[in-house]
């Protein structure tokens, strides 16, 4: 899942969740085929909205499944999107999320 690093740790957190809780009833055959071999499940952040939203149109373009999620209390503003895992290689350049700037990764 990738949230936007520009909005609030709260925010991002409830963003994330129902990125993965769509992605689940969407798509629900990827997540049991990655819930029994994998189950890994990592939430990056992108700077803001046009980097995200550029993000899934490149997965769109690569023909990955995805979900975006738009927040009707933020505008109807892009807040996160959830991959399937054959896309990791889109995202795997981004940080992690709710890592502020400085603070050691363990």
């Amino acid at each position: 899942m990738v949230t936007r690093a520009d909005l609030p740790p709260g925010t991002q957190v409830a963003q994330a969740a129902h990125a993965a809780f769509d992605f689940a009833v969407a798509h629900p055959g990827v997540v049991i085929d990655w819930h029994s071999t994998s189950n890994v499940l990592v939430v990056l952040a992108a700077p803001d909205e046009l980097s995200l939203g550029w993000l899934c149109a490149d997965a769109a373009a690569a023909g990955h499944r995805l979900i975006r999620v738009n927040e009707p209390d933020l505008g109807n503003a892009l807040t996160a999107a959830a991959f399937e895992p054959a896309a990791h290689r889109l995202v795997a350049h981004l940080p992690l999320a709710f890592i502020e700037r400085g603070e050691v990764k363990t």
